[in-house]
């Protein structure tokens, strides 16, 4: 039994390393990354498990499955991995969303869902401990609807939704009492027609929020500027949508120090310091952060993982 740092990357490839010889490599200094992807891929998750914990899978059309930590092949630096569709009996099309270690199934824990139609929906942990093998439905989705954030949460604590409209509502996961895996869900944020829900925060002390756009354009802002209303309004603005911005397209958790990684729909991929985002107001447009070409748009960002820390919407289970 050991503790295991398990990468899943952007293209979907899983592995993991002892820890013990990931922090050696760390602290040896040379800087490397924990996973020799090509250049088109990049650590997108990253967390550090036991190799008897179990990790809940969570995908874009609203099934979990389930991963011992130990079914995660070994693999050294210079590997890929494994793609997740090896591991994972996942359809055509479906995506990890979210990975959620857990240790122990806590009845006092939950799981929080938010899907790209504003629905959010919370469930008690203790209903995803017996896992299928085919996995599980951990809700059920519209049609055309997507899974777009999932966290472990205490009950108690707050949760902000953003939409591609460059809104945000706040509010406390009180205001969404626990369901059945299998019901729908409730109105989490209204949505103007043709606008969807990107983003899924639980907000940390010490972190702020980081929202693009799709012509390039980012800023960093204070959670503390969000005020908490209650669930389902149409929420205050997080970032203007002009012209010169396009909608918003990922809004992420950070702190001082991380990286991200922007992510076109042409391919490109461009790497920042969170350092190096202007920390503004809510209701300003940003600054350029990356030159789009014409025709193309950003369509994510993420948070590179490389430093053996997790980010954002997971609380100790």
């Amino acid at each position: 039994e050991e503790d295991r740092v398990v990468t899943i990357s952007h293209a979907g490839y899983a592995k993991s390393q002892p820890l013990v010889d990931y922090q050696a490599q760390r602290r040896g200094g040379t800087g490397r990354s924990a996973t020799a992807v090509k250049e088109e891929d990049f650590v997108e998750r990253l967390l550090v498990a036991n190799t008897h914990a179990t990790i809940l899978c969570f995908t874009s059309t609203g099934k979990v499955y389930w991963l011992k930590t130990y079914q995660i092949p070994l693999a050294g630096r210079g590997a890929r991995g494994r793609p997740l569709v090896n591991l994972l009996p996942l359809e055509q099309d479906e995506r990890v969303t979210a990975i959620l270690p857990v240790t122990e199934y806590r009845e006092d824990r939950f799981v929080l869902m938010a899907t790209a139609a504003g629905i959010i929906k919370k469930v008690v942990l203790t209903e995803f401990s017996r896992p299928r093998s085919v996995g599980l439905r951990a809700l059920d989705l519209d049609p055309g609807d997507s899974l777009v954030g999932t966290a472990i949460t205490r009950g108690d604590q707050d949760v902000m939704l953003f939409a591609s409209t460059g809104k945000a509502v706040r509010f406390n996961e009180a205001d969404v009492r626990p369901m059945g895996r299998t019901a729908r869900g409730v109105r989490g944020m209204r949505l103007p027609e043709g606008e969807r829900m990107i983003s899924l925060i639980i907000p940390e002390t010490g972190q702020r929020v980081l929202a693009v756009s799709a012509n390039g354009y980012g800023k960093r802002t204070e959670p503390d500027e969000f005020p908490v209303h209650n669930r389902g309004g149409q929420g205050v603005i997080a970032m203007q949508t002009s012209a010169r911005n396009g909608p918003v397209v990922g809004a992420v958790q950070v702190a001082d120090g991380d990286e991200i990684m922007l992510i076109s729909d042409q391919g490109t991929l461009v790497r920042t310091r969170v350092d190096e985002i202007s920390v503004l107001s809510r209701n300003t447009q940003g600054v350029r952060l990356i030159r789009v070409r014409d025709n193309e748009t950003l369509v994510g960002i993420a948070v590179v993982s490389d430093d053996g820390s997790d980010h954002g919407s997971e609380v100790e289970a």
